[in-house]
């Protein structure tokens, strides 16, 4: 029987902050198609990242707040069950694209198993755990997604027309994941897992999220420059300023009492303002580079 406890614990509604990836690979995917378009998302954010979910909550069994839950219900058995069907799923439907997809489904699986299970369990690595999480969920998500996007294979994701682009994601995930973890240095400590954030502290935290934001973002100018892009770069500042406007002003409360603010819910407002904008942004992209405005007239 399958609990309402674990299908909360699917957290599906947090596939909203992985999307951005999936919009980029789109913009840059060369030959679409529609039904590889509905099947890529619906293996990734409907069956793959919250059969992660659920398989890392089945094993941390959190009492205190999660990535979208702030009172995560009692685990139980059901849900170790229930994200090994979703993983299944996952695969089965890459399938329907090719196996070279699938079996990057396969391998985004296994490393998000290895994240929280007892026998790995690389959250316990700060940095080691940081740099895994953003490499999978930035660069290889944006490669396996363009290979399903595309019906290509696994050579595809060394090209630099993916590699580039896939690593731009990996530096945008490797600023923000560490401040997913500021209001869970408690919950972590009694575990063991020594985080990322555990390690650099509340403030040092900000700091190191301040580098990577700021490297992210002469990044992507760089990035759009070189593809003769320069009017979307202001799309893209203007894009990044309600985030950044939201990071500096909870990085000011920060300063004053970092016990206080270093929270649920404002850990949540971020993940939430990033995006709404970042997703904007990229199906921004995906029209301009598709130019299916102009076919409309537009």
């Amino acid at each position: 029987m399958i609990t309402v406890s674990s299908l909360k614990h699917l957290r599906i509604p947090f596939s909203l902050f992985l999307m951005p990836v999936f919009f980029f690979a789109l913009a840059l995917t060369p030959n679409h198609n529609e039904l590889r378009i509905l099947w890529v998302f619906v293996t990734l954010h409907l069956f793959l990242y919250p059969s992660s979910n659920g398989y890392n909550s089945f094993f941390d069994k959190d009492e205190e707040s999660i990535g979208g839950l702030k009172v995560p219900p009692k685990v139980t058995p059901d849900l170790y069950w229930l994200s090994m069907v979703f993983f299944g799923i996952a695969i089965g439907l890459g399938f329907l694209i090719n196996w070279e997809y699938a079996s990057m489904v396969l391998v985004y699986g296994l490393v998000s198993m290895a994240y929280s299970h007892p026998a790995i369990r690389i959250k316990k690595y700060p940095y080691g755990s940081w740099f895994i999480a953003g490499f999978f969920q930035g660069y290889f998500t944006f490669a396996m997604a363009y290979v399903g996007l595309s019906g290509l294979d696994w050579s595809t994701i060394l090209k630099p027309h993916v590699l580039i682009p896939g690593m731009l994601t990996s530096l945008m995930l490797w600023g923000s994941y560490p401040l997913t973890q500021v209001y869970q240095h408690r919950e972590d400590s009694k575990r063991g897992d020594q985080t990322l954030s555990l390690n650099l502290g509340i403030k040092g935290t900000f700091y190191f999220a301040n580098f990577f934001f700021l490297l992210t973002g002469i990044a992507f100018v760089w990035y759009f420059i070189d593809r003769g892009q320069q009017d979307v770069i202001w799309i893209y500042l203007g894009a990044m300023l309600p985030i950044l406007l939201y990071f500096f002003i909870w990085f000011s409360f920060i300063r004053t009492n970092p016990e206080k603010y270093a929270s649920y819910s404002w850990t949540m407002g971020m993940n939430a303002v990033s995006a709404l904008m970042l997703n904007a942004f990229f199906i921004y992209y995906f029209f301009e580079n598709t130019q299916i405005l102009q076919v409309f007239g537009y």
